[in-house]
């Protein structure tokens, strides 16, 4: 019997670990990516066991290289069904873009833009022998709007989107979706460098008043990645109606 699979990337915390919850709960087995921090994947395969009763599987390594993205795929056991690629995996850098090295620039888009290019490619393939399939980026309002001290960032996000605008429209023809999701202000370790004081500026900026949670990021990305079929080649933002 096939078995869904999702894949999940930077799964160890945050978005990542809430969107692969999600997706177990609608019935989905994972396999789940990150950077770091095995003990996280650890906890995160555990209670996928526990509480939904599916299977995870968990593997370290650096998403935005080649030869990790095959060994990732490689772990699917042969009775799965790919049902959803959600990438998510990403690193953002703020400072003036004068004093960002090259380095820094390159291991951005590796991460953030490279990581999609690879999963894609290689997730395309198994779409297409079972005729159909749906790919979740996620992304940020920053590559709709642009922030002060986070160019390189806010240009990466950027890409996700067009990647995302077009890839949609070459995969309509087969079955196969491509959405993402611009998220605003969501309350994870990428956004705890805030000081309070910065942090309550930051939330009456918000109409909504709050930051969202990782929960209703998972929950929506849950949502577009296993229904609305007739839903690809699309940016949806959730931000509390903030930019």
């Amino acid at each position: 019997m096939k078995k869904n699979f999702a894949i999940v990337t930077g799964a160890s915390r945050g978005i990542g670990r809430s969107a692969a919850l999600a997706l177990a709960g609608c019935g989905c087995s994972i396999l789940a990516a990150a950077r770091t921090n095995r003990s996280a994947l650890a906890e995160l395969r555990k209670e996928i066991k526990e509480t939904w009763g599916q299977e995870c599987i968990t593997v370290l390594g650096d998403i935005g290289r080649e030869d990790f993205v095959t060994s990732l795929f490689s772990l699917l056991p042969e009775e799965a069904c790919l049902k959803i690629l959600v990438n998510n995996a990403g690193i953002s850098h703020v400072g003036l873009l004068q004093d960002m090295s090259l380095a820094q620039w390159n291991t951005l888009f590796q991460t953030n833009v490279t990581s999609m290019f690879l999963t894609c490619r290689a997730a395309i393939p198994l779409f297409l022998r079972q005729g159909g399939g749906s790919i979740l980026n996620v992304s940020s309002v920053w590559g709709l709007a642009g922030a002060s001290c986070e160019a390189a960032y806010s240009a990466a996000k950027g890409a996700v989107n067009s990647f995302t605008r077009a890839l949609g429209k070459e995969l309509a023809p087969s079955g196969i979706r491509v959405n993402a999701v611009a998220f605003g202000a969501v309350d994870t370790s990428m956004n705890q460098f805030l000081s309070p004081e910065e942090r309550r500026a930051l939330e009456e900026e918000i109409p909504a008043g709050r930051f969202g949670t990782p929960a209703e990021a998972g929950a929506l990305i849950a949502d577009l990645s296993l229904n609305h079929p007739y839903l690809t080649g699309q940016v949806i933002t959730m931000d509390g109606a903030w930019i």
